[in-house]
């Protein structure tokens, strides 16, 4: 059996987590800006630092597995 959660949740995080998808976290005009497709260096950081701690807490904490075949 293959184990297709940690995939699938990296997946799903970085594109939730893409500066400025969604929202940007501190944002070019306001702390937080939505939909703004735009980017700097600090809100990559940002964006870096809760990806890892959320795919720390769903991969390691909570222990997603999803199995195939």
């Amino acid at each position: 059996m293959e184990d297709w959660g940690p995939v699938v949740i990296a997946v799903v995080l970085f594109v939730l987590l893409t500066p400025g998808l969604l929202f940007q976290l501190p944002g070019n005009n306001r702390m937080v800006d939505f939909g703004n497709m735009q980017t700097s260096g600090i809100s990559i950081f940002v964006h870096t630092i809760i990806y890892f701690g959320l795919i720390t807490i769903f991969l390691i904490a909570i222990g997603v597995h999803i199995y195939t075949g």
